[in-house]
């Protein structure tokens, strides 16, 4: 399993010694010719682009203090792995899915160093502190300290924004209270997280919460008739026996016919004594008694009815008094060249920057110029078109990752290491070489960059290469190559094989069984598009981060019947939900081991009978400590198997439950020959998941994993029309064409794929394109393509023709 825990004490080790692995090099870039030129893309000279066709200098084995030294690395499925890593350099990490990429730089490298750094600190601040266990390896030399810019959300706080996340809302504040007529006060009067600053009706945050009355009643019945939706206020229940008999309103009137003062008595009147029969009651208007009973909780504590009323009826709603700006009258009326902090800040950050470097001011200078270059990096990095009044919880993974990038490119910290995650996730290839630019200028500050990446773009970019595998999981994690891409490419390993492999413009076009039309779509940027998507095909939706394509089609296709949409959001349910549970494979395994010893399924499930009592079946004992992190330890009644040890007596052809779900999927289709266990492992291989263990954690999984285990549990469907949003996410340049075949499985079946991606792979493979564009933000938005991937690399304009074109053509 890919959550193994991590343990073992780290032993130092002499420096001098070198990798054991074969068939690895592992000394640093000594090359004395550029041998990378132009590999970042075009631009002026003295870019970034072109740092990477500069030799690095020349260093010998002997500096051994340039190098981060890894001796017998076994977190999760590495198998004891050495090898050096050149610092102040760009190393590029690849291999399969489930290689053992992140387990080696994200839960070795990285861990190790954030955990000797807080060492440092004293006991008393420790104590505040995550607690950090020391990650598998015999032993690590020459860290430094390492920042990870991962792909992780922003956290779901409502009042981090873009703009605060980046500090550049913080800067916008002090140019205000400098600037803004008529003067409102210090920077803190501008902000929405301060009682000077914020708006006093909704707290700052823009919006307020608010009852649709029309999901609380049904203006076309009367009270006898049942008007009231909201549970527990049915016909006869006690409190619809108060409202009946409160003199306010006829209940046999219909809601419709009720005067104003009616209206108003039956939804907002407040507590009132009312006399009902021969006693004294209570009464309260619906909406004041709905707020306190449904309002008063959280969300996430009701259940069934509750839950399912409170998701229908209360709603966000702007806030009618600051408009959703979230600040005051005061902090609103203050401007600068006409604009209020709330104008600049709601502008796509684009057209701010434009706005910022108009403004000459000297008593700001600095100021200005640390917002004009936290704007301008923003811009450069592909995030022009957000705002920074965007909430940071709504940001994708890739986005955020991005947004938390551009505080590191200002920074005067160097010598530091930088550790990325997929940062070309949901780019597009014009956005890439940006991105490319900016992972060499953090390079080129004298910063260690460490990339875990599968795009060649990015790869062919690097100054050293890492491959991990040969395969996923227990066929993973060792190491395959390490050195220079001129050597990866002659390596033989199946990254160097597919590193300049090209997917061809389908040849052969199937032909459309009908249209789903959309019209005057208008979406967050979209520009009344009109457009006809294709069905029986597969016809993939392309433009650059920010066009609108999400907008296009979560907006009015995924919504439709019959359509089934695999993301990469999160799947709801604990850390007792797995693969095997998510897909119903665990049904047919636990009547498998019923059947073959004669006793109820029911023992052979984690959550009922068969459940160890002392962890309850989770294999772990979750510790609160208070103000510090939590701590999980392995459970010593089940030694972590879950199951109470009259369970694990039983077994299936030598096998007990828990080394089933201990089993990988490719493993568990060689025990399951037959029936549904069989069907499903086959559809969970079809998507690419082989390697993932029937019993790990759903909480483990990375985002392209959740998309492909929702795909398998809906492909048995036929007729259906499937959108997927971004299926390269962690794909290996070999997983691609896998991915295409199972792209062509469905269509074939009879279904209809519909697929959001950047990929050039996917594009070329494509039955119809639809392009969007022809920039981002309000300068997309628009369909600037629909027709053949042939038609547009033949005749295309767009930044997507561009690309496709140089991707067809490459030799």
């Amino acid at each position: 399993m890919n959550s193994g825990s991590r343990s073992g004490a780290v032993s130092r080790q002499p420096s001098s010694e070198s990798s054991e692995s074969p068939g690895s090099s592992v000394s640093p870039r000594q090359d004395a010719g550029p041998s990378l030129a132009g590999a970042a893309g075009s631009g002026p000279a003295g870019t970034a682009a072109d740092a990477a066709a500069r030799p690095a200098p020349a260093r010998t084995a002997a500096d051994s203090h340039d190098l981060i030294q890894v001796r017998g690395a076994r977190e999760n499925n590495l198998t004891g792995i050495s090898l050096d890593i050149p610092k102040r350099r760009l190393t590029v990490f690849t291999g399969v899915s489930g290689s053992g990429k992140s387990s080696l730089v994200f839960d070795t490298i990285a861990a190790e160093s954030r955990r000797l750094i807080n060492e440092t600190y004293t006991a008393f601040v420790q104590g505040f502190m995550p607690s950090l266990n020391r990650p598998d390896v015999d032993a690590l030399h020459n860290l430094s300290a390492a920042i990870i810019v991962d792909q992780e959300r922003m956290g779901a706080n409502a009042r981090s924004t873009v703009g605060t996340a980046t500090d550049a809302y913080t800067m916008l504040r002090l140019v205000f209270s400098r600037l803004g007529v008529p003067h409102a006060g210090p920077a803190y009067a501008f902000s929405f997280n301060t009682p000077q600053g914020m708006c006093p009706a909704c707290e700052g945050l823009g919006k307020i919460t608010d009852i649709d009355v029309d999901e609380l009643v049904d203006r076309d019945l009367s009270l006898n008739e049942g008007a009231i939706k909201a549970p527990g206020f049915g016909v006869d229940t006690w409190y619809w026996q108060v409202m009946a008999n409160s003199g306010f309103y006829d209940p046999a009137v219909k809601l419709r016919d009720f005067t104003p003062q009616q209206w108003e008595d039956l939804l907002h009147k407040p507590t009132t004594k009312v006399k009902v029969g021969s006693s004294n009651l209570t009464y309260e208007g619906l909406a004041v008694r709905v707020r306190k009973q449904y309002l008063g909780k959280d969300r996430e504590s009701l259940k069934g009815q509750a839950r399912a009323f409170a998701d229908r009826a209360i709603k966000l709603l702007p806030c009618s008094e600051c408009g959703g700006s979230r600040i005051n009258e005061a902090a609103r009326s203050s401007k600068i060249d006409g604009l209020s902090i709330a104008d600049c800040s709601a502008m796509q950050i684009s057209d701010l920057a434009v706005f910022v470097r108009k403004l000459d001011a000297p008593e700001v200078g600095p100021v200005l110029a640390n917002l004009r270059a936290t704007l301008d990096s923003l811009v450069e990095i592909g995030l022009g078109y957000l705002s920074l009044d965007r909430e940071s919880a709504t940001l994708s993974g890739g986005e955020s990752q991005r947004v938390k990038m551009v505080r590191h490119l200002t920074s005067s910290l160097t010598d530091v290491t930088y550790v990325f995650d997929e940062p070309t996730a949901g780019l597009h290839p014009h956005d890439i070489r940006r991105m490319n630019d900016l992972l060499l200028q953090l390079r080129d500050k004298g910063n260690t960059v460490l990339v875990v990446e599968h795009k060649p773009e990015t790869i062919e970019i690097a100054d050293h290469v890492v491959d991990l595998g040969p395969g996923a999981g227990a066929a993973g994690g060792r190491l395959c190559y390490a050195g220079d891409l001129a050597g990866l490419r002659a390596s033989g390993t199946l990254t160097g094989r597919y590193l300049d492999h090209r997917a061809r413009l389908r040849e052969t076009f199937r032909r459309p069984s009908g249209h789903l039309p959309i019209r005057g779509a208008d979406l967050h940027n979209l520009q009344g598009v009109d457009v006809d998507v294709p069905l029986g095909v597969l016809t993939v939706v392309t433009g650059v981060a920010g066009s609108g394509k999400s907008s296009l089609i979560h907006g009015y296709v995924s919504g439709r019947q019959g359509v089934v949409v695999a993301d990469q959001s999160p799947i709801r349910g604990s850390r007792r939900s797995n693969p095997a549970t998510y897909t119903g494979l665990l049904d047919p395994i636990r009547a498998a081991f019923a059947k073959a010893n004669g006793v109820k399924p029911a023992l052979f499930s984690a959550n009922s009978e068969g459940a160890c009592p002392a962890c309850k079946g989770i294999g772990l004992i979750y510790t609160d400590l208070a103000m510090m992190a939590g701590v999980a330890t392995v459970c010593e009644e089940c030694e972590g198997r879950r199951f109470t040890p009259e369970v694990l007596a039983y077994t299936l052809r030598g096998k007990d439950i828990s080394q089933v779900l201990e089993m990988p999927v490719a493993e568990a289709s060689g025990f399951f020959t037959t029936g549904p266990a069989r069907a499903i492992l086959e559809r969970l291989e079809a998507v690419g998941l082989g390697y993932l263990g029937l019993g790990q954690p759903l909480t483990t999984l990375s985002g392209g994993e959740r998309q492909r285990l929702k795909l398998a549990v809906n492909m048995a469907r036929s007729g259906t029309v499937y959108v997927l949003d971004e299926p390269t996410t962690g794909l290996h340049l070999a997983d691609v064409d896998h991915l295409l075949g199972l792209l062509d499985r469905l269509v074939d079946d009879g279904n209809t794929v519909i697929v959001i991606e950047h990929h050039q792979a996917v594009m070329a493979h494509a039955d119809w394109i639809i392009d969007l564009g022809p920039g981002a933000g309000h300068d997309g938005g628009r369909v600037v393509f629909t027709g053949t991937p042939a038609e547009l690399v033949a005749t295309g304009d767009s930044l997507t023709a561009v690309h496709l074109r140089e991707y067809v053509n490459r030799p």
